[in-house]
C-alpha cells in the first residue's frame, strides 16, 4: 500500500525546486493569493522554527514579529502557490525544532548567524 501511495506521489504531484533551508534561518516566502478574479503576491519573512515530514508530505513553520505580536505559518513545500523561497540569513542553532524560541524577547530571541565555510 505505500509503495502505491510513493507512486502516486511521485507522478502526479509536481516538484519544485528550492534552496536547502533548515531551522533557526530566517527566509522569506513569495507566495500568490487570488481574491476573486485577482491575485497578486504576498511575501511572509520570518525565523523557521521547524521541518517536518517527508517527500510530498514536507511541511515547515515559520515565525515572524507583527508588531507585539508573534504569528506562526505553516507552509506545505509543495503548495502550488508558492512562487519562490529565499534564504536571508542562515542561523545558528542546535536543535532542529526551537519552539523554545516562542518564550524569548529582546536581545535573547537573536539567533547568531552561521559561519560561512
Amino acid at each position: 500500500m505505500s509503495d502505491l501511495v510513493e507512486f502516486v506521489q511521485n507522478e502526479f504531484i509536481e516538484k519544485k525546486e528550492f534552496p536547502k533551508f533548515s531551522a533557526g534561518d530566517t527566509i522569506t516566502v513569495y507566495y500568490e493569493i487570488k481574491e476573486g478574479e485577482k491575485s497578486r503576491t504576498q511575501f511572509f519573512r520570518g525565523v523557521v522554527l521547524q521541518l517536518r515530514g517527508t517527500g510530498a508530505t514536507k511541511t515547515f513553520t515559520i515565525r515572524k514579529m507583527s508588531g507585539s505580536v508573534g504569528v506562526e505559518r505553516i507552509f506545505p513545500i509543495n503548495l502550488p502557490a508558492i512562487q519562490k523561497i529565499e534564504i536571508n540569513k542562515k542561523g545558528a542553532v542546535r536543535r532542529k525544532r526551537i519552539f523554545y524560541f516562542r518564550e524569548l524577547t529582546g536581545k535573547k530571541a537573536r539567533i547568531k548567524e552561521a559561519r560561512r565555510s
